[in-house]
């Protein structure tokens, strides 16, 4: 592992990144078109992964996206609905919207503190039950004890196991203690397998920070340089407003380029961001000012 993170080395050059990410903000500053808002809506992995969630509240956000084309014509929807493995029959027995991904967390979900043989196991019920898609985190713990081989050991494993659907290999960014951290663990589940790399689970915070995301979109396109192998990138943890996930796409547009700009390349895991553009883009298009509450 030694030689792999050494292959991909790289000094973070952080006034580089402080004032890319200025320009950036202030480019999303001067506003964001209805059309980039659409593009964003496009992006999301609609989540909902809560202690008290149950087939109730699954059926319904289900049926929500089902008839989000009736209620918002010429709006994409959304690109997947993300949940827990339990859960992933129920959103398969109720989703008719073909192009919108099932997607589940696995692999002892939001810690990844378990078994191996328990995390490979339920990665590969989830896919039995209709995941297309599986969200897993690293062993932070290893990682941060310097055991890359387990880590990168267990995102081979899991990778082996699901076989041709999508492996997110989420990084935990807040847990990683320092920038340099972010990258090689970028390096390491990218080397390893991973189809995305994914900032965080949302249970810990800081989250997503457009910081780490920059740092992972550049590790992402030096693999690419290196390897020629596309690897997706999912910023998740806190997105709420439009303008933040705007600043997200901006920064995955100027590093990696229109390819990436595609929901195969590109994610936003988000809840509450559905609906807050939804409401921004009702006031661009239609000088609404209701806030809309759909999802």
């Amino acid at each position: 592992m030694e030689t792999v993170l050494e292959r991909f080395k790289k000094e973070i050059d952080s006034k580089l990144i402080e004032t890319q990410l200025a320009e950036i903000q202030n480019s999303v500053k001067k506003g964001i078109t209805s059309g980039q808002m659409k593009d964003i809506l496009s992006y999301i992995d609609l989540t909902s992964l809560n202690t008290a969630d149950n087939e109730e509240v699954i059926i319904n956000l289900t049926g929500k996206v089902n008839g989000f084309s009736s209620c918002f014509p010429g709006i994409p929807n959304v690109a997947a609905i993300c949940t827990w493995p339990s859960l992933v029959e129920t959103v398969k027995r109720n989703l008719n919207v073909p192009g919108v991904q099932i997607a589940a967390v696995a692999g002892g979900f939001p810690s990844s503190q378990t078994f191996l043989e328990v995390k490979r196991m339920e990665a590969e019920k989830a896919i039995e039950a209709g995941a297309g898609e599986i969200d897993v985190v690293i062993p932070v713990g290893n990682f941060l004890a310097g055991d890359y081989i387990t880590v990168a050991g267990e995102i081979n494993d899991l990778k082996r196991a699901v076989g041709e659907v999508h492996l997110k290999v989420i990084l935990e960014v807040g847990q990683l203690g320092s920038e340099s951290n972010i990258r090689d663990a970028s390096i390491l589940a990218m080397q390893a397998g991973a189809d995305f790399i994914k900032t965080s689970t949302g249970k810990t915070s800081p989250a997503a920070t457009y910081r780490s995301v920059y740092i992972m979109a550049d590790a992402i396109l030096d693999f690419y340089r290196k390897t020629g192998k596309i690897t997706g990138l999912k910023p998740a943890g806190g997105i709420v407003e439009p303008e933040d996930a705007a600043v997200y796409l901006e920064i995955v547009n100027r590093l990696l380029g229109e390819k990436w700009l595609t929901p195969r390349y590109f994610r936003i895991g988000a809840s509450r961001l559905a609906n807050n553009l939804l409401t921004a883009i009702n006031r661009f298009d239609r000088q609404g000012k209701d806030e809309i509450i759909y999802f």
